[in-house]
């Protein structure tokens, strides 16, 4: 029975987001000129997503021969399973996020609450085809080859899609974002979405591939590396039970996100991010009864339970620490905006010093969780730990979709000309939508973190190691490694964003200078170009950190052998999450340290401290959207495709150690 209601479940998911996504649809899409801009934005999405998967179906494809050459069928089969599944969501959560944004805009014209329902459920219908897709490919999976060791090539094809989507879309959204600021805002001294910037539809289309593509795909690899590895070793400890029981922990979260959508809904402006976190709340709660539930039902030791719920209480903490650091109503901000007064460098200096804070006590909480989850359940309760975690995936993607859509919907809002009071509806969605996006940044590093020590277990049940002497040379070098990739790869990122951003800023400047009549209204900025110098920069400059993810592993594999490459692990799961951890939310922070400003305090829009805080938060944009969640993607990919390649690495690495 207990596998029949893991099915139930992953089928509800997806009944559930293909209901959400026909309400969505089904509204009106408004004026003529609304529907023109959100046609832009959408053939600009899609253009850059059908090209990117391109690119990617190219490494996908070279992967899938050397997999089948080394590893044989299943592994293939399994791989290619998990790239699939990993792109339909990414893409679903995509097309349906570039619809309901002109939805949202004209819904806005009814207040607000009919406003978040189009942006919250256009968020959900992402949401739930993730787990749906993630819940009911790795049932399927297991019932065809009755191993989860025979499956983890699903991981490692959920892991290269989430690499490229999160790179590649990190890279186009803040270089449109950086280059239309600098030259938009800076120099011209136009708003953000004004139609006579050529960068807008570019940055538009931006939200879209970054945090929702990319961010989908993300959340999507997370949640089935983790289902796998507690799985993995859930069968180490208790057989099919253990495999059985991670299953069903997956089920209940569905349930439990399903019915917190229920909760989310307000009248009033001020209350939008309420209704949100009363529904994560009210998900991860329900997920805890839900869990204790099976845990009896199944007839198993109710410390499992303790080991899920910490999981579930740790998705909560990180993101009220999260929202403590970046809300624009909290002191660490509001630092960053006195800050500014004194001009740009000691606005750098706040943001950077609050990003090193913010990272002491999610890594306390993720330590506690550690502590207790192994402390009751061993190396399968850290797994049920990460698994807790990320049940409630469902809530946390519609919570993060929800953010770029109404931030679209207000640009569109804004090109459109509508009235005052449909701006105001949507400036309120997207003030939240910021809060939001940084809140579930924290929660998916968090998440990484966990999911990679529970891959971390596995790798090491899967080459017998029983522990990892640091005292050994060969081992201290991967261990320091390990620690260094994340800035190796955050480095080329930025690098990235600033060279996609260059290009940007030389096209729109030179199509105010040339197309005569742009700031007048008399002319139409090239929107199209923009968007392409963004899609080919991009798509150029994920090809090496790519490739350090992958190869990273395999050299160190081969060359030092299982247990420095375990070191090496270790050490990138620990720079990592404290990396990504500071660059998100310092960037997060002069985002919205920007935003306080221009909210009428300090002077607001044009003052001097808003002229620092814009130079902060274009800073800060590469830092959040694009090298800080990135590096989930990365210590992951590095994870699976070492348990992927275990057996190569035993039999052939020099073992030098």
């Amino acid at each position: 029975m207990t596998l029949e209601f893991a099915v139930g479940s992953a089928v509800l998911a997806l009944l559930v987001s293909l209901f959400l996504g026909w309400s969505v649809l089904k509204r009106d899409q408004g004026s003529k000129k609304m529907q023109d801009i959100a046609a832009a934005i959408r053939e600009g999405a899609v253009a850059y997503l059908n090209r990117q998967y391109k690119t990617v179906g190219v490494f996908a494809v070279i992967l899938a021969v050397v997999i089948y050459i080394f590893l044989g069928f299943v592994a293939t089969i399994s791989f290619i399973a998990g790239a699939l599944l990993s792109a339909l969501a990414g893409y679903i959560g995509m097309m349906i996020s570039v619809r309901a944004n002109v939805r949202t805009a004209k819904a806005a014209e009814n207040g607000v609450s009919d406003a978040l329902n189009v942006s919250f459920r256009g968020g959900a219908v992402t949401g739930f085809a993730i787990v749906g897709l993630g819940l009911l490919g790795m049932i399927v999976l297991y019932l065809m080859f009755n191993d989860p060791n025979m499956i983890i090539g699903f991981g490692f094809g959920a892991s290269l899609i989430s690499l490229f989507a999160r790179v590649g879309g990190g890279i186009y959204t803040k270089a449109a974002d950086v280059g239309a600021d600098l030259v938009g805002k800076v120099e011209k001294g136009i708003p953000e979405d004004d139609p006579r910037n050529p960068a807008v539809i570019a940055d538009n289309v931006g939200d879209n591939v970054g945090d929702c593509a990319g961010m989908g795909a993300d959340l999507f690899e997370s949640y089935v590396v983790t289902l796998l590895a507690a799985m993995i070793l859930g069968g180490f400890v208790l057989g099919t039970n253990g495999i059985l029981y991670s299953l069903a922990i997956g089920a209940v979260g569905i349930i439990a996100s399903v019915i917190g959508l229920f909760v989310v809904r307000t009248n009033n402006e001020n209350k939008v991010w309420s209704a949100l976190s009363r529904g994560m709340y009210a998900a991860a709660i329900l997920a805890a009864i839900g869990a204790y539930a099976v845990t009896v039902w199944m007839n198993l030791d109710i410390k499992l339970f303790y080991a899920t719920l910490a999981g579930l209480i740790t998705t909560i903490i990180i993101a009220t620490i999260t929202d403590y650091y970046t809300s624009k109503t909290k002191p660490p901000v509001k630092s960053i905006a006195h800050a500014s007064e004194t001009g740009a460098a000691t606005n750098i200096i706040a943001g950077l010093a609050v990003g090193m804070k913010s990272t002491i006590l999610p890594v306390i909480v993720i330590c506690l969780a550690i502590l207790v989850s192994y402390g009751v359940a061993g190396v399968f309760g850290i797994a049920l730990a990460a698994l807790g975690l990320l049940s409630i995936t469902g809530m946390i993607m519609s919570i993060d979709c929800f953010g770029p859509i109404s931030d679209n919907a207000g640009g569109i809002a804004e090109m459109s000309g509508l009235s005052p009071k449909v701006r105001r509806v949507t400036d309120a969605l997207d003030a939240v939508g910021n809060t939001t996006k940084a809140t579930t940044k924290g929660v998916a590093i968090a998440s990484a973190a966990l999911s990679a020590l529970a891959l971390l277990a596995a790798f090491g049940e899967a080459t017998h190691l029983t522990g990892i002497d640091i005292t050994k040379a060969p081992i201290l070098v991967g261990l320091l490694i390990g620690g260094a990739i994340p800035f190796l790869f955050s480095s080329y990122l930025m690098k990235a964003v600033g060279n996609a951003a260059h290009l940007i800023v030389k096209e729109v400047r030179r199509q105010f200078k040339e197309i005569k009549g742009i700031m007048t209204y008399k002319a139409k900025p090239d929107y199209k170009k923009a968007v392409d110098i963004s899609t080919k920069a991009a798509l150029r400059e994920l090809i090496i950190p790519a490739l350090i993810a992958v190869l990273a592993p395999i050299l160190v594999g081969l060359l030092l052998g299982p247990e420095a490459l375990g070191a090496m692990l270790a050490g990138s799961i620990v720079s990592g999450l404290l990396l990504a951890l500071m660059l998100a939310n310092s960037g997060a922070a002069w985002d919205n340290a920007k935003k306080y400003i221009e909210s009428g305090n300090l002077g607001g829009k044009g003052s001097d401290a808003h002229k620092a805080a814009v130079v902060g938060d274009t800073v800060g944009d590469p830092s959040k959207d694009t090298a800080g969640p990135a590096i989930n993607s990365l210590i992951k990919v590095m994870n699976t495709i070492s348990i992927l390649l275990a057996s190569l690495f035993v039999t052939y690495g020099l073992h030098l150690v």
